[in-house]
């Protein structure tokens, strides 16, 4: 049976749903325009939300924004802050600020366009919270190589063909781990030539989608088995903040940070990221409010993704820490 079939009210909260959200009728003026009852009309309207027919979106309108995207940009040499309102579930809030990330794709991608592609739930979220584009012909390379305990939704291999699926194009995998035992095998999967060709095509990307982890007990290196709790408690004593995309760790003021972790990681360096003119950093969690400092003290960063709270935060901890530097 097709879905017309199991769910014989789609046609009907469509129907409603235009009338409501599009067209700016009342439910009154529905209801005795379809013959039903302004409860059901109301009921309907909810179903159509459940059900993926309406995608409500709210936005922080223009002039909240601004200042503090200004300030941003002033400070860490931004060209763009996208900065969504706060929510306190995590879910609804890593989805409001890949929706911000997703628009923002959708006005810069054009016909050819490479995008490097990295892992983790914020950059998964992007392809979630795209509208489909029909064909724009571009490229979603994976930046980093894969993980099985990541699973589907945060390999990057995976989040590529959903990006291809919504704005048009192809996807290209890198058949690579993301995490070796040491950097000489790192080093070894470099020189070998599907690998090599991947990641240098994701190195002429037009645009980079990273994630920036904090560096916790829970974080999701920890989960997928990559670190022990212990490896990032020594991370964390040693000035170590986050990592870019998985790959490199940073301490507060973007630089390198020394750990036994750090060059065990396949893809993109911050070197490789700071040729690519777009690289959009996205980061919806409040606790990541000191790793996406040192991520912007990269310099590397040129389109920032992430939650209203996180961007006070982040301008009061520059405030506090410049000095140091």
């Amino acid at each position: 049976m097709n879905d017309r079939q199991d769910n014989p009210d789609i046609d009907l909260m469509t129907e409603i749903a235009t009338l409501y959200y599009v067209e700016g009728e009342t439910q009154e003026v529905i209801a005795k325009r379809l013959g039903i009852s302004r409860v059901r009309v109301g009921r309907l309207l909810k179903r159509a939300q459940a059900e993926g027919i309406v995608d409500v979106r709210v936005r922080q309108h223009p002039a909240v924004s601004a200042e503090i995207e200004l300030e941003l940009k002033r400070r860490f040499g931004l060209k763009r802050a996208l900065i969504a309102l706060d929510n306190g579930d995590v879910d609804a809030q890593r989805a409001s600020v890949a929706s911000l990330v997703a628009d923002h794709l959708s006005r810069r991608l054009e016909d050819g366009s490479i995008v490097a592609v990295g892992m983790g739930r914020n950059v998964g979220a992007v392809a979630d919270n795209a509208f489909d584009h029909g064909e724009r012909h571009c490229s979603f390379v994976c930046a980093i190589g894969g993980s099985l305990r990541a699973g589907e939704y945060m390999n990057p291999d995976h989040i590529c063909r959903r990006l291809a699926l919504k704005y048009g194009g192809d996807s290209e995998t890198l058949y690579a781990p993301a995490l070796v035992q040491n950097a000489e095998l790192r080093d070894a999967l470099y020189d070998n030539p599907t690998v090599r060709q991947t990641l240098d095509r994701a190195r002429r990307a037009d645009v980079a989608l990273i994630g920036v982890g904090d560096v916790s007990e829970d974080s999701n290196m920890v989960r997928m088995g990559w670190f022990s709790p212990q490896e990032i408690a020594e991370a964390r004593l040693s000035g170590t903040v986050g990592d870019m995309m998985g790959y490199d760790f940073i301490d507060i003021h973007g630089q390198p940070s020394t750990t036994p972790m750090q060059g065990r990681v396949v893809g993109l360096t911050i070197a490789d990221l700071a040729r690519i003119p777009d690289v959009i950093a996205i980061a919806s969690e409040n606790t990541k409010a000191v790793g996406i400092l040192g991520a912007l003290r990269t310099g590397v960063i040129d389109t920032l993704a992430t939650s209203a709270t996180n961007a006070h935060t982040i301008i009061r901890l520059d405030e506090a820490t410049a000095a140091e530097g």
